[in-house]
């Protein structure tokens, strides 16, 4: 078996390296490799001739792509199509993440979404991932297509800069309070849990469109909150609504995942969000 992971040093592609046998791997970075260049990532993948794609890049800078919609449509959904290309000369399996915001249309949600739910973004980010989604439904048939919610990892978001408990950490150290949004519910996912469980996932060859967060939900208040709980209890965390931010993109209110594809194929491996928490903080060296 031939795996082509594009994305090797980004915040999921790194965790997928602790997981698939590096003798399987061949690994794939911008700006060598860039979706956007069809012509350049086919001879690339041509030349590889993987029996399986496994494509953790995207564009996920949420405000930019408000601002900015082609620089996230070039990556998310025309680079997704330029990838659906070639997986189909090569007949290989395309294993591809998106969002949970592609979710959030429905103002009312209080209970997760299963795959099975009509999607309906809010933001141009959540627009571009869906249509990058509908390129590989609509085109392949040997496809692993994961939504997330919440990534961390130890290798952080390349784009981003890091990630949500890296920033608040800093800010923590730097300002000793935090103002963290109250009314905006996801699943925090811990980023090697997810290769574990696509990796377990991708050996069934059972195809086709997956929900793969950690259990549970929460906003990101008590995300925080359960975060300084390991870092730095006496820091003051204050709840604010969605509304004190003046962001150029709309967040969904609501937007947690279920996995109810695993659980139908009894291949939820899936811990409690909170139960990663620890983990992360050891593997980044925070604590003990």
């Amino acid at each position: 078996m031939t795996i082509a992971l594009i994305g090797s040093a980004g915040q999921l592609g790194t965790d997928f390296r602790k997981v698939i046998p590096g003798e399987l791997l061949t690994n794939l970075n911008y700006p060598a490799f860039d979706l956007t260049k069809k012509e350049l990532i086919r001879k690339q993948l041509l030349a590889i001739k993987p029996d399986i794609i496994v494509n953790t890049a995207a564009y996920n800078l949420v405000d930019r792509a408000e601002e900015l919609p082609h620089e996230a449509m070039a990556v998310n959904y025309h680079g997704v199509k330029n990838l659906v290309d070639v997986c189909l000369e090569l007949n290989c399996v395309l294993v591809h993440y998106s969002t949970d915001y592609v979710f959030g249309r429905d103002k009312d949600r209080e209970t997760p979404y299963n795959e099975d739910d009509e999607p309906g973004p809010v933001n141009q980010y959540g627009q571009s991932k869906l249509l990058g989604e509908g390129e590989i439904v609509s085109r392949l048939k040997k496809y692993f297509l994961i939504r997330t919610s919440g990534l961390f990892g130890a290798a952080g978001s390349l784009g981003k800069g890091g990630n949500f408990i890296e920033s608040i950490i800093k800010r923590a150290r730097e300002t000793g309070a935090l103002k963290v949004v109250s009314d905006q519910f996801l699943t925090p996912t811990y980023a090697l849990d997810l290769a574990k469980q696509t990796w377990a996932l991708i050996q069934t060859e059972k195809c086709g469109l997956y929900h793969i967060t950690s259990e549970g939900q929460c906003s990101w208040y008590e995300f925080a909150r359960e975060v300084m709980k390991y870092i730095d209890p006496s820091v003051e965390i204050i709840p604010v609504p969605s509304s004190e931010y003046r962001l150029s993109a709309r967040r969904p209110s609501y937007c947690v995942l279920e996995n109810k594809k695993l659980k139908l194929l009894g291949l939820n491996q899936m811990r409690p969000w909170s139960k990663t928490i620890p983990d992360y903080l050891k593997e980044r060296k925070y604590i003990i």
